[in-house]
C-alpha cells in the first residue's frame, strides 16, 4: 500500500473502528479459503455467475474489501487472482475517496478479465488502477441475480455484491490493486 494511501488508511481505522489486522497480510490458506466461499457466492447470487467465471482468462476474487469514511474515506482488502481456477498471485486493493460520506462497509468483489490483452495488461502493471490503467465495467445484479447482459462485452467486468454495513457504493473507480510481495 503507498504511502499516503497507507497513512490515510490508518486514520480512518483508528477514527471507524476497523480492526488493524485488516492492513496486515492475511495468509494464504485464509485468502484462499475465502476465495472459494466468494465464488460460491457468487454463482449462488448472480444467474449465470458460473459459466461467466468458466469463460473468464482469469479472476480477480476479493472476499472482504472493508470501507470506512469519515468525510475522508479509504477501503482496503486482500485476494487473489485466478487462472484456470488455480491461483496464480496474491493481491490488496485500496483506494482513497473525499467527500461526504459517514459509516463502515464490507463487501465482495469479483473481477474478470474475459481477453488475453486485458488479462496480461493486469498482470505486468506495477499497481492497476481502476480508471486510469484500464476500466472495469460494474455490472449491476437484480433482483433474483439477474445481470445487464448488455454490459457484458467488456474486457473487464466488476461485481460487487454482499455488502454489510452503513455506506453503499457500487464503483470501483479509482481502486488500486497490487500484487502482495511474498
Amino acid at each position: 500500500m503507498g504511502g499516503r494511501k497507507f497513512y490515510l488508511f490508518l486514520s480512518i481505522v483508528l477514527v471507524s473502528g476497523l480492526p488493524l489486522s485488516s492492513a496486515r497480510a492475511a495468509s494464504k490458506e485464509a485468502i484462499d479459503l475465502g476465495v472459494r466461499e466468494t465464488l460460491e457466492a457468487f454463482n449462488k447470487t448472480v444467474n449465470g455467475g458460473a459459466a461467466l467465471v468458466e469463460k473468464a482468462r482469469g479472476v480477480l476474487v476479493f472476499p472482504s474489501v472493508k470501507k470506512a469514511g469519515l468525510g475522508i474515506g479509504g477501503e482496503y482488502g486482500q485476494g487473489a487472482l485466478l487462472i484456470k481456477g488455480k491461483t496464480v498471485a496474491y493481491y490488496s486493493t485500496v483506494a482513497a475517496s473525499i467527500g461526504f460520506q459517514f459509516g463502515v462497509q464490507a463487501r465482495q468483489e469479483v473481477i474478470l478479465f474475459l481477453n488475453d490483452e486485458a488479462l496480461q495488461k493486469f498482470r505486468l502493471s506495477d499497481g492497476w488502477e481502476a480508471g486510469v490503467d484500464g476500466s472495469i465495467a460494474v455490472i449491476t445484479v437484480g433482483a433474483g441475480g439477474e445481470i445487464d447482459t448488455t454490459e457484458l462485452n467488456e474486457p473487464v467486468m466488476g461485481f460487487i455484491f454482499g455488502s454489510k454495513g452503513l455506506m453503499i457504493n457500487l464503483s470501483l473507480e479509482g481502486s488500486k490493486f497490487s500484487k502482495i510481495k511474498e
